[in-house]
């Protein structure tokens, strides 16, 4: 079988998110953004962690409440912490495909991500602005089971879908094939709470071929149609169900919500 090919000359967000969160799987073009960055919003790398953080928290929400099969689109590079590894901590036989556009997460996922054995889980590449695509891939219809309760996370992704792309249509179609009782956890970067930071984040990550869109409350709202979102609601992220102090230098550059589908 030939090696994968990867572009190492271009950025890619997985490989940037993974530079902010300590990882070494990146190359000198990643590096170069994540640190113009951190150069205009010191706070980004923290503002990194927190959205991991929230990951966790919100993973270990849905298990609690039942949910055994989780669909985790733009799942990023394996650190500590990932999908499986807190549903199955807490449910053994949690099933979980993960799937994301870049070929260097998918080596890496199917070297280090192990599921337990009464488990399962899966790797796909494939772009979130072609749901058709990862709904029916048979990798997936192997592991999920659409007629009972999904949790689909889509933490740290949807800023890096453009308008035009129309992200909200895209997750509508993840969520209409979903089942009543099936929760939506999001994550996305905002300007609400800290215009002056996030615009200068986005200024400065939009210079070469990645794009970021801060979005509104009123537009990440919009991605929860046909959903009552958990309590506190749609929140910055590092308040949502918090189980440690917030640092005082924390950014408050994204919102944070997880909903549960009527």
């Amino acid at each position: 079988m030939n090696a994968p090919k990867i572009d190492t000359s271009v950025p890619h967000p997985a490989r940037v998110y993974d530079y902010w969160l300590g990882g070494k799987d990146n190359y000198a073009a990643d590096r170069k953004v994540a640190e113009a960055v951190i150069a205009s919003t010191p706070g980004v790398v923290l503002g990194a962690r927190e959205n991991r953080a929230f990951l966790g928290r919100a993973v270990r929400y849905l298990s609690e409440q039942g949910v055994s099969q989780f669909l985790d689109i733009g799942t990023g590079i394996p650190t500590a912490g990932n999908t499986h590894e807190i549903a199955q901590s807490i449910n053994p036989a949690a099933r979980v495909a993960y799937v994301d556009n870049d070929t260097i997460v998918m080596v890496h996922a199917r070297a280090l991500l192990n599921s337990t054995p009464e488990g399962r889980t899966t790797y796909i590449e494939a772009d979130l602005r072609e749901p058709e695509s990862i709904l029916a891939h048979p990798d997936v219809l192997h592991v999920l089971d659409f007629s009972q309760p999904i949790g689909v996370i889509i933490v740290g992704t949807l800023m890096h879908i453009r308008n035009e792309d129309d992200p909200w249509g895209a997750v509508k179609q993840f969520t209409d094939a979903t089942c009543p009782g099936s929760y939506l956890a999001i994550t996305h970067l905002t300007a609400d709470f800290a215009p002056e930071a996030m615009g200068a984040l986005a200024r400065s990550y939009n210079t070469g071929p990645l794009q970021m869109t801060n979005r509104t409350a009123e537009e990440v709202n919009r991605f929860f149609d046909g959903f009552e979102l958990v309590e506190p609601g749609l929140v910055w992220a590092s308040r949502w169900h918090p189980d440690k102090p917030i640092p005082a230098d924390a950014v408050p550059g994204a919102y944070g919500a997880v909903g549960r589908k009527l």
